[in-house]
C-alpha cells in the first residue's frame, strides 16, 4: 500500500512505473520479432556494443544514452549489413561487435579522472529510479510508432521473420525491413538501458516472448501477451525492488522468471489433465 501512495506522491517513482510499462511494450513487440528471427544473441552483440558508446560519452562529459545510441545503431547496422552481404559469419561480427564495444567503453571509462567502479553501476545493472522526463518522451515515442508499425506492416514483418526466402519471392522488401528492424532494435536496446540495465536488458527483450509462447504458438497472438507479460513483470518487479531494496533489473528479472515457471507448469498440469481424460 506504501508502495502505491508513495508512486503518486514522488515522481521519480512515477516515472519509474510509466517506464517500466513503457519497456514493456517495446520490447515485448520487439522481442517476438527478435526470437521469430533467431537473433537473440545479435541483440546481446547489440547491448553490450552500446557500452562502447556510453564509455565514449562518459569520458568527454555527453549524455551516456546519446553515445550508447550512436554506437547501438552502427553496431546493428554493420552487423546486419555483414549478414546480408555474407562477408563475414554473423556469429563471428557478432562476437566481434560484442568484445570490442565493452573494451573501448572500459578503456574510456577507466581514463575518466575520477573514476569510481560504481559510476556505470546503473547502466549496467539498470536503475529504473533515474530514468528522466525525457527518457520517459523517448519511450512514449518508440512505443505508439511500434505499435502502429506492428498493426500496419504486421504481415510482411512476420513473413520476414519466419521464412525471409518466402517472403523476397513474394515481394516483400526484406532487405529494407531487416535494416529498419535493426535500427529500431537498437533504439529499444538503449532507452530501455536505465529500466534493466546492459547485463540483463536481453533477458526483458526474450523471457516475455518464450513464456508467451508456452500459451500461445501465432505471431499475432505472441506480440500482445508478451507486451502484457513484460509490463506485469515489470510493475511486480518495480514493487519488489522497492520493498528489498534491490536494483531494478534483477528484480524484473526474476519475476519475470517466476512468471514462466508458473505460467509452464500450469500449462504442463493442464496438458496432464487433458491427456487422462
Amino acid at each position: 500500500m506504501d508502495f502505491i501512495t508513495d508512486i503518486l506522491q514522488y515522481n521519480y517513482l512515477s516515472n519509474a512505473l510509466v517506464a517500466c510499462v513503457l519497456s514493456g511494450i517495446t520490447c515485448g513487440i520487439i522481442g517476438t520479432y527478435i526470437v521469430a528471427r533467431r537473433m537473440v544473441f545479435l541483440c546481446g552483440g547489440i547491448t553490450h556494443a552500446s557500452f562502447g558508446g556510453l564509455g565514449i560519452a562518459f569520458y568527454f562529459g555527453a549524455n551516456p544514452i546519446l553515445g550508447a545510441t550512436v554506437f547501438a545503431i552502427l553496431s546493428a547496422l554493420g552487423i546486419e549489413w555483414s549478414n546480408s552481404r555474407s562477408k563475414i559469419r554473423p556469429d563471428s561480427a557478432i562476437g566481434m561487435v560484442w568484445g570490442i564495444g565493452m573494451a573501448i567503453g572500459a578503456f574510456f571509462i577507466a581514463l575518466r579522472p575520477g573514476y569510481t567502479s560504481g559510476d556505470m553501476a546503473n547502466f549496467l545493472f539498470g536503475s529504473i529510479l533515474t530514468v528522466t522526463n525525457g527518457d520517459i518522451i523517448a519511450l512514449a515515442i518508440l512505443s505508439v510508432a511500434l505499435i502502429v508499425g506492428a498493426i500496419l506492416w504486421h504481415r510482411p514483418i512476420m513473413f520476414t521473420a519466419f521464412d525471409r526466402n518466402f517472403a523476397e519471392a513474394s515481394g516483400v522488401p526484406t532487405r529494407a525491413i531487416s535494416y529498419a528492424m535493426a535500427v529500431i532494435t537498437a533504439l529499444t536496446i538503449v532507452l530501455s538501458i536505465r529500466t534493466m540495465g546492459i547485463v540483463l536488458l536481453i533477458s526483458l527483450l526474450t523471457m516475455p516472448v518464450v513464456t508467451a509462447n508456452v500459451l500461445f504458438k501465432n505471431y499475432k497472438q505472441i506480440a500482445p501477451a508478451a507486451v502484457a507479460i513484460a509490463i506485469i513483470g515489470g510493475i511486480l518487479g518495480i514493487a519488489l525492488s522497492y520493498h528489498a531494496e534491490v536494483p531494478s533489473g534483477p528484480a524484473i528479472i526474476f519475476v519475470l522468471t517466476m512468471l514462466f515457471v508458473t505460467i509452464k507448469l500450469l500449462s504442463l498440469w493442464v496438458k496432464r489433465l487433458k491427456s487422462t481424460k
